[in-house]
């Protein structure tokens, strides 16, 4: 096999799990920004946009307590 096609399929087979990774540690920092502040109800510091969109998109998800409000209804 010529050695470039070599390391050609070895980053073809490492690009997916660096991308994964990637997302990964992109959703662990939104998490963990939303239970910092706007899980608090504190303004995030520098964006308070950010926290407001975040809010926003949590009160949209259908959880217990929003499924409690919507049968009283």
């Amino acid at each position: 096999m010529d050695p470039v096609q070599s390391r050609l399929g070895k980053w073809c087979s490492v690009v997916p799990i660096v991308l994964a990774m990637l997302v990964i540690m992109v959703l662990a920092g939104v998490v963990v920004l939303y239970v910092a502040f706007p899980h608090r109800d504190e303004e995030m510091p520098r964006t308070p946009w950010v926290g407001e969109a975040m809010k926003k998109g949590v009160s949209m998800l259908p959880t217990l307590h929003n499924q409690r409000d919507r049968h009283d209804a």
